[in-house]
């Protein structure tokens, strides 16, 4: 945070957190960071975040589904991923379980499926062991689980 900025009163605060949450969903911890930055005490930060949390502009359970559906959708990240990244901003154990459920089964294993034979037609000079090897690392890195992966792995070896 910028140490030159001035101390903003709760309201100003409150105000400038509404349009924060406004604009896409967040975190409780993103936004108890930004009324820090704005200069509040901690007994202001908690009466912010429960003003907050009353006028609906901040809902945990809503920002874990909304960005469990995005990362997975624009990223192509999987559960692993995800769950991994909720617990970095503090999201509870409930919130992440109905996000993960949010994402549909059968569009997951499509994902996980076409991510595969891009990246294997992307492996065509290695040698097969490597080239198996290589796409398991980059499946893994992008949060898919290793049974789910063994399966495709079988998938396109039963394709050539």
């Amino acid at each position: 945070m910028r140490g030159y900025q001035q101390q903003l009163s709760l309201e100003q605060a409150l105000q400038k957190a509404r349009h924060y949450c406004a604009y896409q969903e967040r975190a409780h911890s993103e936004v108890k960071e930004k009324l820090y930055g704005f200069g509040l005490r901690r007994q202001e930060v908690e009466e912010a975040l429960s003003r907050l949390i009353e006028e609906n502009y901040l809902n945990e359970e809503r920002f874990a589904i909304q960005f469990a559906g995005g990362r997975f959708r624009m990223k192509h990240w999987g559960r692993i991923r995800i769950r991994y990244e909720l617990k970095q901003k503090q999201v509870g154990d409930y919130c992440i379980k109905k996000a993960l459920v949010s994402i549909d089964e059968d569009e997951y294993h499509r994902t996980l499926f076409r991510l595969a034979e891009d990246k294997w037609s992307d492996l065509q000079e290695e040698e097969p062991y490597i080239r198996r090897q290589k796409l398991q690392a980059y499946l893994v890195q992008k949060g898919y689980e290793t049974d789910r992966i063994q399966d495709v792995l079988a998938q396109l070896k039963e394709k050539e």
